[in-house]
């Protein structure tokens, strides 16, 4: 038997995306699965989605960005869980979009407090209870936005940076008490969290950056042709089952591509590349015709 397999894990934001693959990949597994939605419906839709997979799934109403919501979630948790749950994977996030300048300071707290301060939040939690038993798990699930500044991210990717560096302390912190934590860095994938982040978009109406707020929305309701996040939750169950757990898990090509290429190229050419990505800059002339004979060969 594997590391962990029959314990209890507890998987924040279950309902969709990244967090119903974890708690679907897990559940086959033989974990005894918590998922946590924010209210008793999506709960009741969790529970008959993975039932009908031949699976089983427990669930609590938790909001992760509510203190109150998370002590009253995890005394439950601890209630199911003969004193508290082996391991903890904090996933539920969302991404907030726009200029640095244009998103305001609710949104940045709402940004931080539930990508950042909660997982930090559920830790604390956790930990004394795993403490005991000297044994126990915590996977926080990132982004490679925590590796690589992207304009119009860049709240979201100040959260993730924040949370790749909390996640970097609290595994040399913990591994005495002997509990494992282990980071998980996604590229993009079909889950939801951008269709949903283009309604979060500022007002185009009021900002100097309407032609990127434009071309941006565009992008991020195409994403539903995305691939699936099932690569995701198999990293998940690797950081959960593997004797010695690596402390990063990169997901995907375009995450590797793109960290390797972030950190080699000169910051300069860097810059320049995401801006053109983004519509900040135009690409001279002279490129431009180039880019146009390569895609009509």
């Amino acid at each position: 038997m594997s590391p962990g397999v029959g314990q209890s894990v507890v998987v924040t934001g279950a309902g969709r995306g990244i967090g119903r693959a974890i708690t679907l990949e897990l559940a086959h597994c033989g974990f005894d699965v918590i998922g946590t939605v924010r209210n008793d419906r999506d709960a009741r839709a969790l529970r008959a989605a993975v039932d009908r997979t031949g699976a089983a799934v427990r669930t609590a109403v938790l909001d992760v960005a509510d203190a109150t919501s998370c002590v009253r979630a995890f005394t439950e948790i601890a209630t199911m869980t003969d004193g508290g749950p082996w391991a903890v994977v904090n996933n539920a996030g969302f991404a907030q979009p726009g200029a640095v300048e244009d998103v305001d300071d609710e949104q940045v707290r709402r940004q931080l407090e539930t990508n950042l301060v909660a997982p930090a939040r559920i830790a604390r939690l956790v930990l004394p209870a795993m403490r005991d038993r000297r044994a126990g798990r915590i996977v926080n699930v990132s982004s490679i936005a925590g590796r690589v500044s992207l304009p119009m991210l860049g709240w979201y990717c100040a959260s993730k940076r924040g949370l790749e560096s909390v996640t970097d302390a609290l595994r040399m912190e913990t591994a005495p008490f002997g509990v494992q934590v282990s980071l998980i860095e996604p590229g993009s994938y079909g889950t939801g969290i951008w269709e949903t982040g283009a309604g979060l978009l500022p007002d185009e109406r009021a900002s100097a950056y309407q032609e990127q707020y434009a071309a941006a929305g565009e992008v991020l309701r195409g994403s539903r042709d995305l691939p699936g996040p099932r690569p995701v939750a198999l990293a998940v169950r690797k950081a959960l089952t593997a004797r010695h757990p690596l402390p990063r898990y990169l997901v995907g090509g375009g995450a590797r591509s793109t960290a390797v290429l972030d950190a080699v190229a000169p910051t300069a050419a860097s810059d320049w590349a995401k801006q053109l990505a983004t519509g900040l800059r135009q690409a001279p002339p002279r490129v431009t015709r180039a880019l146009a004979r390569l895609r009509g060969r």
